[in-house]
């Protein structure tokens, strides 16, 4: 093997011709840099919510029904299931770094889109072509971000990413409130345009940042792969550290050849079936937990409350902030509570504050409206701080390298699968059921917290390549894994019948 790049490695510009990043600074410099992908994920998720009620906004596009105002938010969520789908096969093919590129050029393009739209169905194809772009950077950024982080730190790292997501969404409302006070077109034009510039600027850091190495050692890139590995534990490619993970990442790679394992989804399936579901069932539930839910009705309790017009974005704005800093806890306790203790306690705090809102709104007195509006932002931090991030954190680490892409394009085309069915029924259901809804929802959280105390297994501090003795794959484990699930799909059926007809 040849020790190409050796002298900059080894100098890291004590010698070299240029000074670069190594050890910890580029393992940060990478996770920030990443880190833009899902603040971009949260920015263009936020910027509707403000934008539409804006008179400008109003106006331009003839005074929009719901539908279509509906279909201009909602179309996102079409392009970005497609394309997190296809996000696996992408990211096996053309790599991280490369998926990263074109996930934020194709953002840009369609940011560019929605900026710059004549009428409505420009909007809905720029909201669309955003979609796309939002799939494979919310597909990949976790696969990246999983692979180039050390076992005790890739927790804290991947919760770090999810505060980038919070960032993004948080930047979005109080942009939109700030050009709420410009009396033109530009009130809404100029946040729709803030998102091209930072995908802009995405992208173009995308082609300077190192390739993960664990893909580059999977496509026999090992000399580029051992030098990236190099550069994160300090630039030094006689390491002992890097040199270890190296090989324990090359036996690994051949091993899996030598037992012919093939790299389709057929294959993820037959032979990862449990980790596929659980993959799955995190990102499911991080949806029917009720957070968009929650995000749906919030402008209308503070609206109760009596936050009007512009002082609904602001009340919104503040609760965002209080949201956004309840993610900061898990960057310390991920490595050392652990995966489950999160999930767990966070269930049992969103499934009370669930119970409250719903238990208020039925109600109906003088004080319900505050008394809803403490509720939602009881459980936004307990979402913010539990089942917002681990459901990206845990895919990723708990899939093998030769399936990973695979398996977590799965599951993050499953959070958009349960994150449109939420939004389509819960206005339906909010008619239907009321006050219920919020119980209903509550009722999942309990549901999420049974599933992860019996069947998720804890991956803190435990490295990638040896994952493999976390899992079983026992046909025992799967099967159980089934039934918890059927029991639970029969309960909430039986729930949601007993709500209708209670009314």
């Amino acid at each position: 093997m040849t020790t190409r790049g050796a002298g900059p490695g080894r100098a890291g510009g004590a010698g070299g011709k240029r000074r670069r990043l190594v050890g910890q600074p580029l393992l940060y410099a990478i996770s920030t840099f990443a880190s833009l992908g899902v603040f971009l994920f949260g920015y263009d998720q936020g910027v509707m919510s403000g934008i539409i009620t804006g008179p400008h906004f109003i106006q331009f596009f003839k005074a929009p029904g719901p539908i279509e105002v509906g279909s201009m938010v909602a179309v996102l969520e079409v392009g970005a299931f497609a394309t997190s789908l296809a996000a696996g096969r992408i990211g096996d093919i053309i790599g991280r770094k490369g998926t990263l590129f074109i996930g934020a050029l194709v953002f840009t393009v369609g940011g560019a889109i929605q900026t710059f739209t004549t009428g409505f169905w420009m909007m809905v194809l720029g909201r669309i072509v955003s979609g796309c772009g939002v799939g494979l950077l919310s597909t990949i950024v976790p696969i990246y971000q999983s692979e180039i982080s050390p076992p005790d730190h890739r927790g804290a790292l991947a919760c770090a990413e999810f505060t980038g997501n919070i960032f993004g969404y948080a930047f979005s409302v109080w942009t939109d409130y700030f050009c709420s006070y410009i009396d033109s077109d530009l009130a809404w034009r100029i946040p729709l345009f803030i998102q091209c510039v930072i995908g802009a600027f995405l992208a173009a850091g995308s082609l300077i940042m190192p390739e993960s190495p664990r893909w580059l050692i999977d496509t026999d890139k090992d000399d580029e792969g051992l030098r990236i590995l190099a550069d994160l534990h300090g630039g030094d490619l006689d390491d002992p550290i890097a040199k270890a993970e190296y090989r324990e990442i090359k036996d690994k790679v051949i091993m899996e050849r030598e037992s012919g394992e093939e790299r389709t989804y057929a294959a993820m399936w037959r032979k990862y079936k449990q980790r596929v579901l659980l993959a799955m069932s995190s990102q499911a539930f991080a949806q029917l937990n009720g957070i968009n839910v929650i995000s749906y009705y919030a402008p209308k309790v503070f609206e109760e409350a009596g936050w009007l017009g512009r002082q609904a974005i602001l009340m919104t704005g503040i609760n965002a902030i209080i949201y956004l800093l309840s993610t900061l806890p898990p960057w310390y306790l991920v490595d050392r509570w652990g995966r489950r203790p999160i999930l767990l306690s966070g269930a049992v705090v969103m499934a009370i504050a669930l119970c409250f809102t719903g238990y208020f709104i039925h109600l109906d007195q003088p004080y319900t409206p505050n008394a809803v509006v403490a509720c939602v932002i009881i459980f936004n931090a307990a979402f913010g701080y539990s089942w917002g991030p681990i459901p990206w954190l845990y895919p990723p680490e708990i899939m093998p390298l030769t399936v990973r892409a695979k398996g977590v394009s799965l599951s993050t085309a499953t959070n958009w699968l349960f994150n449109t069915l939420v939004g389509e029924v819960t206005p339906y259901l909010q008619e239907v059921i009321q006050w219920r809804l919020y119980i209903m929802h509550g009722f999942f959280c309990l549901c999420s917290f049974v599933l992860v105390y019996f069947l998720y297994p804890e991956t803190k501090g435990v490295p990638l390549e040896e994952m493999d003795a976390v899992f079983g794959e026992s046909e025992w484990y799967c099967s159980c894994l089934r039934n918890i699930c059927l029991i639970i799909i029969m309960l909430l059926n039986v729930q949601f019948i007993i709500n209708v007809y209670s009314r």
